[in-house]
Order: structure tokens, then C-alpha cells, then sequence
């Protein structure tokens, strides 16, 4: 039962809150829509401090951001893409092979700016707090530091599109990066001229959203309530409202 004398951390404002709601909600991955407009340094420097103030297991901060504006590392960066993207389609059955030769997966040449953020593992010594029986959370935290800088991108009106159909060692090669550190995500980042209302793999029938109500569980993996409670009803309500009639939560 909660206790009325308890003192509690205020909420966001109601303009607050909508803001940060609008910017999870209208994120996309861009791929396409780029304008060659500069980011400014105060932007890049806005949505760079964004990343770096995400959450890290033990605060070990492991993530390094990898500046790409040169045409000759973008092409470089792209010549890998374009090697493993030619073998990934001959891996999808025809019908889906279709598909995927129609989509554009990558605004490398497009984009302004590239960013490639990584993960240096050897940070803060071998033994991290938290991370002593899941070594994997340092992976983890540095996609936190991509999440971050997502969202505030969104918010200051620019485009993201992560592309990760490379082999790691010719993305390591290609920018130099040591063997030890991890590229955990490559960016292309700037202007677009417009936000697609759905992702675009669901409108390209690529795959549809999942249901939430089949993702939640109670207590048990697997285990959901045997009546209609009021959570199942208000996910399912607020899912709907969102793709049928864009109303998102605010």
C-alpha cells in the first residue's frame, strides 16, 4: 500500500512528458530522405553529450564516437556494406529476396555525417562492477549510448539510419579501429526531408508490429492472466490507437 507521507520524485511537466513521448514514437530508421545539409557543431555537440550521459554498467563507459564526413572513408565504409549486403540477399527464401532487393538499407554516400559508436571491453580493468556474471552488459551499455543519441537526433529535427549488415573485421579495417574494440553501431546522420509515418520495413510488408499483449508475461516466462485485467485491455486500447489512428501516448 503506498504511503500518502512518502516524499516522491515530481514527474515531467505534461509538455515535458509529450515531448519525450513524441520523440520515441516518431523515430525512424532513415535511409533515404537525407539532405546534404551540414549538422552543426552545436547540434552534434548536443546529441554527442546526450549519448555519452547514457547508462553503463559499473559507469565503466565504453563507448568511443567515430566521426565519418570524408567521401573517401564513406566510400570505403560503403564498399564494405555492399560486399556483405550482395551476400545476405542470396540468404532470404525468393519471396522475401524480392523484397529486400527493393529496400535501401543504408544512407552512407547520402548522409552528411557518419558516426560509428563502439565498445572498448578492456575499459575500466577485468573485473567491472555488474558485470562480473554477464560480461555482455558493457555491449549492452553502449547500446544504451546509441538509444540516447536516437532520440535526441529526433528531437533536434535530424534523421538517423543504423546500418549493420558489414563483416566486422572489413568495418574495423575500413576506420582503423583496433581489433580489441567492438563497432556496436554504424550511423548515417543529418536533415531529411521528411519522417516516414510507419517504419519502413512494416510498410514494406518486410514484417508486421507484434502485438504487445502476446509480449507481456506475468511472474513466469509464458505465463499470462487467464482474465482480460485492466493492463491487457489499456495495451491493446493504446496499440491500436496508435496504428490505426497515429494517437500516441503523451
Amino acid at each position: 500500500m503506498e504511503n500518502p507521507s512518502l516524499p516522491q520524485a515530481p514527474a515531467f511537466s505534461d509538455a515535458e512528458r509529450a515531448a519525450v513521448y513524441h520523440a520515441i514514437f516518431s523515430r525512424r530508421d532513415v535511409r533515404g530522405q537525407f539532405l546534404p545539409t551540414p549538422v552543426p557543431d552545436d547540434i552534434l555537440s548536443r546529441i554527442l553529450m546526450a549519448a555519452h550521459h547514457a547508462p553503463s554498467v559499473g559507469f565503466m563507459q565504453p563507448w568511443n564516437f567515430l566521426l565519418v564526413r570524408s567521401d573517401d572513408v564513406k566510400q570505403r565504409v560503403h564498399d564494405v556494406f555492399r560486399q556483405a549486403n550482395d551476400e545476405a540477399a542470396r540468404m532470404f527464401p525468393d519471396e522475401k529476396r524480392e523484397i529486400y532487393s527493393k529496400l535501401k538499407l543504408q544512407g552512407i554516400l547520402e548522409s552528411p555525417l557518419n558516426l560509428c559508436i563502439t565498445c572498448d571491453r578492456t575499459r575500466s580493468g577485468p573485473v567491472v562492477l555488474g558485470r562480473t556474471h554477464m560480461p555482455t552488459m558493457d555491449l549492452y551499455s553502449s547500446v544504451c549510448a546509441v538509444q540516447n543519441l536516437w532520440l535526441t537526433a529526433r528531437a533536434e529535427g535530424l534523421g538517423v539510419g543504423w546500418v549493420s549488415i558489414f563483416h566486422e573485421k572489413a568495418l574495423q579495417q575500413a576506420l582503423g579501429i583496433p581489433e580489441h574494440i567492438v563497432p556496436i553501431a554504424y550511423l548515417c546522420i543529418g536533415y531529411v526531408s521528411h519522417f516516414n509515418e510507419r517504419p519502413e520495413l512494416e510498410k514494406a510488408g518486410w514484417l508486421p508490429r507484434l502485438p504487445i499483449e502476446e509480449l507481456v508475461f506475468h511472474e513466469q516466462w509464458g505465463s499470462k492472466n487467464a482474465a482480460e485485467d485492466g493492463l491487457t485491455v489499456r495495451l491493446r486500447e493504446m496499440q491500436a490507437a496508435i496504428q490505426q489512428d497515429g494517437i500516441f501516448p503523451q
